[in-house]
């Protein structure tokens, strides 16, 4: 199978107008299919916007609402399927997702943040409760996960031993926890073998100031695309192959001892 290149959209776009956001969409999806991207991530709550405090209520909307439609049209528009954050509305719940759209314009999954950071998040949110949600996009085993979701190693894990080759994770990283982007991440996909991007907002935004810093990182541990701290579109390859071979030479999956960690879900 040929690499999957995939583009990363940091940008905290224009918070509190959808609209806006689906147009810096629209031309980022512009740009990533002329350079030849299958695939485009977006940061957390990119939709919307994250700091929108008691606007999330009002600018929540079904998986399957009206901002979906417009970004299947998006991604059918220029072959490129899109990964994007939003407040997702389910009834009298509010949940932090994100939802992969197909190139076709398929709705192919839809994630629900599993850990809530900080009284904000917890405040406006519900917390999801499936760990592994995925889908395949050329040959490739997709998962989803939100920001501070990629914290926790047993979530990550999670997704190793299910199969995920390219984990994605819409973020809203923010100062002084640069780190997650400079060395978790990278660490993450050496320690699971899977490739990971990790795509950011920038700049202030109410009480937040997000740190950039977007990744694609491989199962060497190495960065194969790392954004500054300015709005950027950064380009790397998902490579099925390389995949493989690091896999075959890095067997943490296979040389575990799970008979061991029984106590790490007891607490």
């Amino acid at each position: 199978m040929p690499p999957l290149r995939t583009a990363l959209l940091q940008s905290s776009g224009r918070p509190g107008s959808v609209a806006a956001n689906l147009q810096v969409l629209q031309e980022a999806a512009e740009r990533a299919a002329a350079a030849g991207a299958r695939l485009l991530v977006t940061s957390e709550m990119f939709l919307t916007g994250y700091a929108i405090g008691d606007d999330v209520p009002r600018l929540a909307e079904a998986a399957d609402g009206e901002a979906a439609d417009a970004v299947a049209d998006i991604a059918v528009r220029h072959g490129v399927a899109v990964a994007y954050g939003y407040p997702e509305r389910a009834g009298e719940q509010v949940h932090n997702s994100v939802q992969l759209i197909g190139a076709d314009g398929s709705r192919l999954a839809n994630y629900r943040k599993t850990h809530l950071f900080g009284c904000f998040e917890r405040e406006h949110f519900t917390p999801g409760d499936s760990a592994v949600v995925q889908a395949d996009i050329d040959g490739l085993r997709v998962g989803l996960m939100i920001c501070y979701d990629v914290e926790f190693p047993e979530n990550v894990r999670a997704h190793a031993l299910a199969g995920t080759d390219l984990l994605l994770v819409p973020t809203a990283q923010m100062h002084p926890f640069q780190f997650v982007a400079e060395s978790v991440v990278p660490v993450r996909a050496f320690e699971n073998q899977l490739y990971v991007a990790y795509v950011n907002r920038v700049g202030p935004e109410g009480d937040f100031e997000f740190v950039g810093l977007s990744t694609l990182a491989g199962p060497d541990g190495t960065a194969r695309a790392r954004a500054g701290r300015g709005e950027e579109l950064v380009f790397a390859d998902a490579d099925p192959g390389f995949l493989a071979a690091s896999r075959a030479g890095n067997p943490y999956l296979s040389d575990r001892r799970p008979g061991l960690y029984g106590p790490l879900s007891e607490g």
